[in-house]
This record gives C-alpha cells, structure tokens and sequence, in this order.
C-alpha cells in the first residue's frame, strides 16, 4: 500500500461514524419544514374555541350508566349553547337525556366523555373546593319535588336567607335580599309561612327564591311544574320569568308541559341523547311567530322530526339533492334486490342479460 492509499484509508469513516450520518440524513429527510411547523402553530393560536361567547357549553356530551352488566347510553354526543339571559325550555320524552343533562350541569353528576363549560367553568376540572363554591354561586336547582327544594320546620323567609348564611353574607343583608326576592316571585306575603302551609305553587315559588340567593348565574328547573295544576303552574312560570327579567338569571327548564314550553323565546327537544330541533320565537307573548329547526351538530349529523319522515315515509335511507341555496331531503329508492349466489341460477341469469 502507497502513501496515498494509507492515507485515504487512515482517514476512511468508522462504522459507527457511518450509521451516525444516515441517520442524521434520514432525520433531516423526514422532518417537516420549519415553515410548516410554524404555520401549524399559529393555525392552532388562532383557532375559535366551540362556545366561546355562550354561557352553557356542551360540546360531544356522552353519558354512559352501566347496570348490572348492561350499559345505557343517555347522552351521545350532545351539542348545546346558552347565551346569558336566556330563558330556554328542553322537552323530550322519558329517557331521552334531558335530566341526566340538567343533573350534570347542576354538578350533581359527571359525563363520561365530552366538555361542559358553564360560566367559564370547565366542570372536569374543578376540585372538591371548586366544586362547593360552583354549586353555591354558579348554579341554582329547582327539583320537581317541592319537598326536596325547602327545610319543613324554617319558615318562607328563613330558607331564602340559607343560601346566603353558608355563603358568609351578614346577617341584615341576607334578609333584605330575602324579603326582596319573595316578593320578585309574588310570595312576600308567605315570609312566616312554613312549607306545610303553603299550597304547592307557593313552595315552588319560594324554592325558586331560595335557588336565586346567592346571585347564580345560571339557574335550572327540572320539571317545577310537574306536580301543580295549570293555573298554579302559570303562577311558578311567571316566577321564573320575573327573575330571568328582573334579576337576568339564565333559566333553563326541562319540561313535559307543553304550555310552558310554548312561553319561552327558545325550546330545545332531545332525542335519542342529542339535540333534536329548536324552536325559536319573538317575542314572549301567546299567539307570536315561531319557526322549528332541525339541528346540525357538529359531525353533520341530523335528527329529521319523526312526524314529518313518518308521514313521508322515509326510512332506512334518504336522497339529498344539493341545491343553490339549500339541500332537499327525499324519500330514497328501495333497497335493490340482493344478487343472486353462485350455483342458484346466476349465471344463466348473467348470459341472459348479456344476450
């Protein structure tokens, strides 16, 4: 070997020095450009947050309950905004969500999947000290059940001051505010009153009180008016609207009362765990315009309302015909007939149809 060869081979790469360049190549081949990495980045800075400027946000809301080795699906992708001081209705038939909803955005229960903001609370996240101070300012409960909403033995007066002593409120402001939030519900007159004397209507309207206390922001009625009858039932829901005008208290009622549900400038339905149609109205006055919607969530989907396809008879599938402005809905064709098996005349039936 020459002096030129020895050279040459002295300065040769190592093994390891070889598989460190390809490597290194290898990384530099597969690794995105820096432009793009910075246009992603900024893509993600600027993108709009679902629900940013609602109240109530749910977004892909699921809840599962499992029982006995058998799991019900009450929610399924739920998708649902609420502006601040809006009074809004949800209906639906028995297990279509609606409670398994309110009951979550009470905090009195957890989705298994899915986000739910309320107030800027994002409710996965909140610690037990967060939760204690969301349920006492945030959000105010009103149950069916007139006897789970007061205390029997403290009077009218004394269970809408509650809220506040637990709150830390001193002792002349808690009755102020107590004395005037009966009377924004028109029950000032059952301020000594017990709950055993007073008619149902008038512990509703007191639980209502006591539910707006502490100023919450967002206040929720599962079925108020389900055990009175129509006139008591108007009485409880034009307390409802007081403190949604007076107070600008977002109220959201589940209900069955189709009255009610008429009343309200927004009525929500639930179907099968997602928001089905809105109806939307006016003015909150009998006999105004309303217009029904079906909702689009966001995965496209959407609940056609079962009087309308029932009637039509759409079922199994549907044609959508894209137009300038719109796209129409059709009844589809039937199913085509299956093709025949192997060795079951198909291929005769085949010959026939090239002949």
């Amino acid at each position: 070997m020459n002096s030129d060869e020895e050279a040459v081979v002295a300065n040769a790469p190592s093994a390891d020095d070889a598989r460190t360049a390809i490597e290194a190549e290898l990384r530099d081949a597969t690794a995105p450009a820096a432009g793009l990495a910075e246009l992603g980045a900024l893509a993600r800075s600027g993108r709009t947050e679902y629900g940013t400027d609602a109240l109530v946000v749910c977004d892909q809301l699921v809840r599962i309950f499992a029982t006995e080795g058998i799991e019900v699906q009450a929610l399924q992708g739920l998708d649902l905004l609420v502006a601040e001081r809006e009074l809004t209705a949800l209906v639906g038939a028995s297990g279509s969500g609606k409670s398994t909803l309110l009951s979550i955005l009470g905090g009195l229960d957890k989705p298994t999947a899915g986000t739910v903001r309320v107030a800027g609370h994002n409710l996965a996240e909140l610690g037990p000290r967060d939760w204690l101070d969301y349920r006492r300012h945030t959000v105010g409960f009103i149950w069916q059940q007139t006897a789970r909403n007061l205390v029997p033995y403290l009077t009218a007066h004394q269970n809408a001051q509650l809220p506040m002593r637990f709150a830390g409120v001193r002792r002349k402001a808690r009755r102020d505010r107590a004395m005037e939030l009966l009377e924004t519900v028109g029950v000032g007159y059952c301020r000594d009153r017990y709950p055993q004397q007073m008619s149902g209507g008038e512990q509703q309207r007191v639980a209502i009180a006591t539910a707006c206390a502490n100023d919450p922001r967002l206040l929720l009625a599962d079925e108020p008016t389900g055990e009175l009858d129509s006139h008591t039932a108007g009485d409880v829901f034009g307390a409802l609207r007081a403190v949604n005008r007076d107070l600008g208290t977002t109220v959201l009622i589940v209900t069955h009362d189709i009255e009610v549900a008429g009343q309200v400038d927004r009525t929500i339905a639930i179907r099968n765990g997602r928001t089905s149609t809105e109806t939307l109205r006016e003015a909150a006055e009998p006999g105004r315009r309303e217009v029904e919607y079906a909702v689009l969530d966001r995965n496209g989907r959407l609940q056609l309302p079962a009087r309308m396809t029932e009637r039509l008879g759409m079922r199994d599938r549907v044609r959508l015909d894209e137009r300038t402005d719109h796209i129409a809905v059709r009844p589809g064709a039937e199913s085509p007939p299956l093709a025949p098996s192997s060795g079951e005349g198909g291929d005769a039936e085949r010959t026939e149809q090239r002949t």
